[in-house]
């Protein structure tokens, strides 16, 4: 197999997958270094890249960090059930994707404008990227790319990313399962012994004192909760 697509660091500025003539899986199938395989084959090789390389995370985003939607809330439990059987795995959320300057707490969250920073301080070998909007998706896998040599995944609820090493599409909860059972076959295969744990939590960051904001604090959104010369605010909702 030709790896199209694989762990860099590829450098500043890479090809994008695309470019390189990675098309997207059609139904039923899955990517793998940029070649159309089956779902098992793309489930496997990522099973075996999170159970052997360091520090496995898996980053979910806003479509399964909030209720919105049906299936979301059992989507998102399959996705504790799927890192409890990876070995020390941890969970990094990404709630949000809006930047946040000057710096960010790169142990407890992820920003996709700057991801390598989360990726090399943890020393991520290997991560699975679930519920992240597509367009985001593809622009931080590609940055991951670029600057580290993290093997990523990416479970998606829509067509797939061509950026991830291992892209599973149309995921549902049942999906998530499947791959859990088969990262316990190839754990058992590899002899690797491990109780079901799920990951510690998250280091917390520091808590607002919202008591304290004033219109200042909202920068170029101020407009929106100031009232403007000459109007009353009677009610709020």
């Amino acid at each position: 197999m030709i790896k199209k697509v694989k762990e860099g660091p590829a450098g500043y500025m890479p090809q994008s997958a695309p470019s390189m003539g990675v098309e997207l899986a059609p139904k039923g199938q899955a990517l793998l270094y940029g070649n159309v395989v089956t779902e098992e084959e793309a489930m496997r090789d990522a099973a075996i890249a999170l159970l052997t390389k360091d520090n496995p995370t898996i980053f979910p985003g806003p479509q399964v960090l909030w209720d919105w939607k049906d299936d979301v809330a059992e989507k998102a439990a399959a996705l504790l059930e799927l890192a409890s059987e990876i070995p020390n795995c941890k969970i990094i959320p990404m709630p949000d994707y809006r930047p946040k300057y000057p710096k960010i707490d790169v142990k407890a969250e992820i920003n996709p404008n700057h991801p390598n920073l989360t990726i090399l301080d943890n020393k991520i070998k290997a991560c699975v990227f679930v519920g992240v909007h597509c367009h985001y998706a593809n622009l931080t896998l590609r940055m991951i790319r670029a600057g580290t040599d993290c093997y990523t995944v990416a479970l998606c609820a829509y067509m797939g990313h061509e950026e991830a090493m291992a892209s599973i599409r149309d995921l549902h909860a049942d999906d998530i399962r499947k791959f859990k059972d088969i990262v316990i076959e190839e754990r058992n295969k590899l002899g690797i012994e491990w109780t079901t744990t799920l990951p510690p939590e998250n280091p917390s960051l520091p808590k607002e004192d919202y008591s304290t904001l004033s219109p200042a604090d909202y920068g170029e959104y101020r407009s929106l909760i100031m009232s403007k010369k000459g109007e009353h605010v009677t009610a709020v909702e």
